[in-house]
């Protein structure tokens, strides 16, 4: 975390500014392409998408038995750790305070935002099936699962990116480009999640192309492809093309300056699946990768979005502070009850700092 960001963001308190360090260095090491979508919105709010995602970060961690290196920890032991974390959290979002440090990061951007705890308890819900279940049914059973791991995290974020719409309409959108994003991840890591004894693609999307648990640890052992194979992860990324297309509307409805961010992790994450179809629907056998170069222009683009953004958000102020005060208090009469068509919350915002 850079102390500009933390400055920004109103962060004083030296344990707490070490708390939010460490969600962000979580993040720059396990997500790197949402780290960099991150680092486009404005300064302030960086600390919050940090300290969420850390804590998501952290928790999948020990889930997957993650030690840094170490050896791999085991069943009871991650048990119990994710027990600690379950009553470090539900300690911490009552004080607004832990000794955890992803806690009490997590704590405090609960408390600036108004954060409903019921999604964080959810989240854990989902991490808890994670040490016993191996795998799903049907689709429907697997969205079950993605509703506690994904769409929640969507509807966590929603108030620190803020809306122009009242929030409950953007939030089955949030909640969509989350579990988007997860089924991606599903899609680009099947022989990783295979390996931790874990198969997140249905089972009976598997069977209707003649795929089973054991055809695809032949093929993840062998390095050799399957054509039946081939075509039940063409499916699901079809499956999860529908989701980006439910997802997509929501992107009009966040705050200006938060769009670019999450535009440029929309198509960093579709820009997965293209890599996977690319790559011959080969993640049985390996990760696909996008390329950095294509990374690198979806994020300049990026920029230019954020840097118009706030030129506009910029123009706007300047329009404001030009008017008379009897200008000014009719402008936010109008705004508060919306006799002018104007759109509410629409606002213009006071321009950010420069991307760094």
């Amino acid at each position: 975390m850079t102390d500009r960001e933390l400055d920004a963001a109103g962060i004083a308190d030296p344990a707490l500014r070490q708390a939010y360090t460490h969600c962000r260095r979580l993040n720059a090491r396990h997500g790197k392409t949402y780290f960099l979508a991150t680092r486009l919105l404005p300064v302030e709010r960086r600390p919050a998408v940090h300290a969420l995602y850390g804590f998501a970060r952290w928790a999948d961690d020990i889930v997957d038995a993650l030690d840094d290196g170490g050896p791999a920890a085991s069943a009871d032991d991650r048990s119990a750790r994710l027990a600690l974390l379950q009553r470090e959290l539900e300690t911490g979002l009552r004080a607004g305070d832990s000794d955890e440090p992803v806690v009490r990061a997590l704590a405090d951007t609960a408390g600036r935002y108004a954060i409903d705890h019921r999604h964080f308890a959810d989240f854990m819900t989902a991490m808890r099936a994670d040490l016993d279940v191996t795998g799903y049914a049907t689709y429907r059973d697997l969205r079950g699962y993605t509703y506690g791991s994904a769409e929640v995290i969507g509807l966590q974020m929603l108030p620190v990116l803020g809306t122009v719409v009242p929030r409950e309409e953007a939030e089955p959108h949030a909640a969509a480009l989350g579990v988007a994003f997860q089924l991606t991840n599903f899609l680009r890591d099947v022989g990783e999640d295979l390996d931790r004894g874990r198969v997140y693609l249905p089972a009976d999307l598997l069977a209707a192309h003649g795929v089973d648990r054991g055809l695809l640890r032949w093929s993840r052992d062998t390095g050799r492809p399957d054509r039946r194979i081939t075509a039940a992860l063409r499916e699901f990324e079809r499956l999860t093309r529908e989701v980006y297309r439910d997802a997509a509307p929501g992107l009009a409805m966040l705050e200006p300056v938060s769009r670019p961010c999450i535009r440029t992790a929309f198509v960093l994450y579709g820009g997965i699946l293209d890599a996977v179809a690319e790559d011959g629907y080969r993640s049985v056998q390996r990760r696909a990768v996008v390329p950095r170069r294509r990374r690198a222009v979806v994020a300049a683009d990026g920029l230019a979005r954020v840097i118009a953004a706030r030129l506009r958000a910029r123009r706007a102020g300047d329009r404001m502070a030009a008017v008379s005060p009897a200008q000014t208090a009719q402008t936010t009469q109008t705004a508060q009850t919306g006799t002018a068509g104007t759109e509410p919350g629409s606002a213009s915002e006071p321009m950010q700092e420069r991307v760094a």
